[in-house]
């Protein structure tokens, strides 16, 4: 069945090779009912029209963002209509909001992730190595077995 005024369908490697995504994946996605739209040729093979395609890149967004499989069924199951679009919305607009806590999370650790290169960067410009600095650190009260507080990750 295909729109004569639009592309024709294409078969899954060449799917695979749009989106990135291994054969194994495609067929698992539509196992899994991740894909709806993908039709069947006369002898059985898979093919993918244009609205399938773009409809695997959203699973793919959504994939990537952390969203549960079994969300992404139900989106892809909540069947088409104008009756559908509430719920797809407030799906999408949780999704969303994830994302954005996401980011915000992401921007904590890499503020983290940048103090302690910076760390690093000045051990390593004082010609210091991280046991250097903890020993350095470490009270002269001449009491064996203890240690100085660290920061969490066993650096002072």
């Amino acid at each position: 069945m295909t729109d004569s005024t639009g592309p024709d369908p294409v078969g899954i490697r060449a799917v695979s090779e749009l989106t990135g995504l291994s054969l194994d994946t495609l067929r698992w996605y539509e196992r899994e009912g991740l894909l709806p739209l993908v039709e069947r040729s006369d002898g059985g093979q898979r093919r993918y029209p244009p609205a399938a395609i773009r409809f695997i890149r959203l699973v793919q967004v959504l994939r990537r963002t952390g969203m549960p499989v079994d969300d992404v069924r139900d989106f892809v199951q909540m069947g088409s209509g104008l009756e559908w679009h509430g719920a797809r919305t407030a799906l999408l607009e949780q999704r969303a909001a994830a994302i954005e806590e996401q980011i915000a999370q992401l921007h904590q650790d890499l503020a983290v992730v940048r103090e302690k290169i910076a760390h690093h960067r000045d051990l390593q410009q004082r010609g210091l190595d991280c046991e250097d600095e903890i020993a350095a650190a470490a009270p002269h009260s001449g009491g064996a077995g203890q240690r100085p507080e660290t920061n969490g990750d066993g650096h002072a």
